[in-house]
C-alpha cells in the first residue's frame, strides 16, 4: 500500500533561511532548496541514498518537545566537542545520567541540542 522507498520525514521551523544556515553551515549537512518550491522557502536536508528530511516554514511554529532528527556518529564525545567548538550547547534532562558534556552514557550514547527554532536534535553513537 505504501511506497516506503520514497517516504520521508519533515519538521517545521519559523525561518528556513536560519535553519539552512544552522543545518548546512554549523552542522555541515547537505542542505538545499526544494526544486520548484524555492519561493515557498522549503529546504531539504540530504541523507544517504536519495533520502532527505523536508524542512518547511511555519510562521506560528512551536518547537517540538521530542527529537526531530537523530544524527548517528562514530564517536559521540568527538561530535559533542566539535559541536561545542561551533557554539552548540547540549541539553540536560532530568532522569538521564549525563556527564559534564551532556552525554547520556547508555546504549546508545546520546547527547541532545536544539536548532535555532528550538527543535531537538541528537547525536548518538550506537555501540
Amino acid at each position: 500500500m505504501f511506497d516506503t522507498n520514497r517516504a520521508f520525514g519533515s519538521f517545521a521551523v519559523p525561518d528556513t533561511a536560519r535553519a539552512r544556515e544552522f543545518y548546512g553551515e554549523t552542522l555541515g549537512l547537505d542542505v538545499r532548496p526544494v526544486e520548484g518550491m524555492e519561493g515557498e522557502g522549503l529546504i531539504r536536508i540530504a541523507l544517504a541514498g536519495d533520502h532527505a528530511i523536508l524542512v518547511y516554514p511555519k510562521p506560528d511554529h512551536v518547537p517540538a518537545t521530542h527529537t526531530v532528527l537523530n544524527l548517528v556518529v562514530d564517536d559521540v564525545e568527538a561530535a559533542v566537542d566539535e559541536l561545542a567548538r561551533r557554539g552548540v550547547r547540549t541539553l540536560r534532562y532530568e532522569g538521564f545520567d549525563q556527564d559534564g558534556r551532556g552525554i547520556a552514557r547508555g546504549v546508545p550514547r546520546v547527547a541532545w541540542f536544539t536548532d535555532p527554532a528550538g527543535n531537538i536534535v541528537s547525536v548518538l553513537q550506537e555501540a
